[in-house]
C-alpha cells in the first residue's frame, strides 16, 4: 500500500476516528486506526465494539491496500510532521512494515494486518430520519447535561430518541432532573423509539459542523443507530430495555407560576455558587412573593442575598434547589424570559415554554426553613 495526503486532511480524519478508539482494551487491534485503500476511496476507521466511526479522507492512492496502525503513535507522528506544501507518504509492505515520511522526516513503525480489524456493523437504510446538523448539535447540547455519569442505572446513561409522525422527542434524566426537547421534522416518519448512549451523542456533537444547511441522516436498526454526515459514518450500539414512563412524571398543574428574565436569574445563581465547593450540598433558597424573588445562599464561606424582579401568578412559595441543576438548565435555554411552574416545596419545578418545545424538570431539595 502507498498513499499520499495533505497533512490537514489526514489529521482531521484521524481526529474524527480517534473518538472511537478505546483507551484500554484486551484486544490490541482495537487500539489501532484502520487505513483502508482497497477501493476507490481512502477510509479511516476506529472501533471499540460499542462505538465505531468511519470517515473518508482525501488523498492519492498510489498502491491499493490496507493497514492497521497503533492510534496514538500514528496520531502523534502525523501531528508533529511539518506538513505545509510537502505531502505525507504512508507506505507499507506485505509484512506490515510501515514508513511514514514528509519532507526530510521518515518514521518506520510496525503495523498490523488490516484484515484482523473489526469493521463497523452494516446498517440497513430503511428506517431513518433527516435533520440539520445544527439542530442535532443543539438538541444534544440542550439535553446531554442531565444524563447520569455512572452505570448504576444503564437507562440513565443514555437518551431516549422517540419519533412520532413528524416530531422527534429527545429525553434525558439522572434521577434528580429531566430534560425534554421536541423537534418538528420536515417529513413524516414511522414510529421509532430507541435509547442512545450518552457517550455516542457526546462524541457526535464534537464532530458535527453545526451548519444549518448541512444535513445528517440517522438510521435505526434493532440493535444499532447510525449517523451519516460529511463523508463520515458513526455507528453505535443501542441501550436495550424499556425507557422510563415519562408521561407519569409530567404535570400541567401548578400553584405558583413565575416569569423571570433568564440572564438576571442565572447571574444571581452563579454569584451565589461562588460560596460553595464542588462536593458541597448547600441549596439555594428561593422565596417567591408579591415583592419579587429573593435568593439566599448560606455556606461555610459566607452568605449571599439577592433579589430578582419577576411576574408572579398564584401562591407565595419558599423552595430549595441544587444551584448547579438550575444553572445547567438556564445556560442552554435561548429564550430571553423563562417560565417556572411549581406546586409546593417538595414537588418538581418545571421550566418550559408555552409550546413545550423544551421542558426541564428539577426536583427540589429539603432544607430547614427555620434556619433560613
Amino acid at each position: 500500500m502507498k498513499l499520499s495526503f495533505e497533512k490537514d486532511s489526514l489529521l482531521n480524519g484521524i481526529n474524527i476516528v480517534l473518538k472511537a478508539v478505546p483507551s484500554k482494551t484486551t484486544m490490541p487491534i482495537l487500539e489501532c486506526i484502520l487505513i483502508d485503500a482497497t477501493g476507490s476511496e481512502i477510509k479511516l476507521t476506529g472501533n471499540d465494539m460499542e462505538l465505531g466511526i468511519e470517515t473518508q479522507v482525501e488523498g492519492l492512492i498510489l498502491e491499493h491496500g490496507k493497514i492497521a496502525l497503533e492510534a496514538k503513535l500514528f496520531s502523534d507522528i502525523i501531528r508533529k510532521l511539518s506538513g505545509g506544501d510537502s505531502p505525507i507518504i504512508i507506505e507499507s509492505d506485505e509484512k506490515y512494515n510501515t514508513t511514514i515520511s514528509c519532507d526530510k522526516s521518515v518514521f518506520k513503525i510496525q503495523g498490523k494486518d488490516g484484515e484482523e480489524f473489526s469493521y463497523i456493523p452494516h446498517i440497513e437504510r430503511d428506517r431513518y430520519i433527516t435533520l440539520s446538523q445544527f439542530t442535532l448539535k443543539e438538541v444534544i447540547r440542550q439535553t446531554l447535561f442531565s444524563i447520569s455519569p455512572n452505570d448504576s442505572n444503564k437507562m440513565m446513561t443514555g437518551e431516549l430518541f422517540e419519533v412520532k409522525d413528524n416530531e422527534l422527542k429527545v429525553v434525558s434524566l439522572d434521577g434528580h432532573r429531566m430534560s425534554i426537547r421536541k423537534i418538528v421534522l420536515k417529513e413524516h416518519y414511522n414510529d421509532i423509539k430507541v435509547i442512545v448512549p450518552g457517550k455516542t451523542l457526546g462524541e457526535i456533537s464534537k464532530i458535527l459542523n453545526g451548519d444549518n444547511e448541512s444535513e445528517v441522516q440517522i438510521f435505526f436498526s434493532s440493535n444499532h443507530i447510525m449517523f451519516d454526515f460529511d463523508s463520515t459514518l458513526v455507528v453505535s450500539r443501542l441501550i436495550e430495555g424499556e425507557y422510563f414512563r415519562i408521561s407519569q412524571m409530567l404535570s400541567s398543574d401548578y400553584e405558583t407560576k413565575v416569569n423571570v428574565n433568564r440572564r438576571s436569574f442565572l447571574d444571581s445563581i452563579e454569584r451565589a455558587s461562588i460560596l460553595i465547593r464542588e462536593n458541597d450540598k448547600k441549596p439555594i433558597i428561593i422565596t417567591i412573593n408579591d415583592e419579587g424573588m429573593q435568593l439566599k445562599m448560606n455556606s461555610a464561606f459566607g452568605t449571599m442575598n439577592a433579589e430578582v424582579g419577576i411576574t408572579k401568578y398564584g401562591k407565595d412559595l419558599m423552595i430549595g434547589f441544587n444551584p448547579k441543576f438550575l444553572i445547567d438548565a438556564l445556560r442552554i435555554i435561548d429564550d430571553e424570559e423563562v417560565t417556572l411552574y411549581m406546586m409546593n416545596p417538595k414537588s418538581p419545578c418545571f421550566i418550559k415554554d408555552e409550546e413545550e418545545n423544551y421542558i426541564y424538570l428539577i426536583l427540589p431539595v429539603n432544607f430547614n426553613a427555620a434556619a433560613v
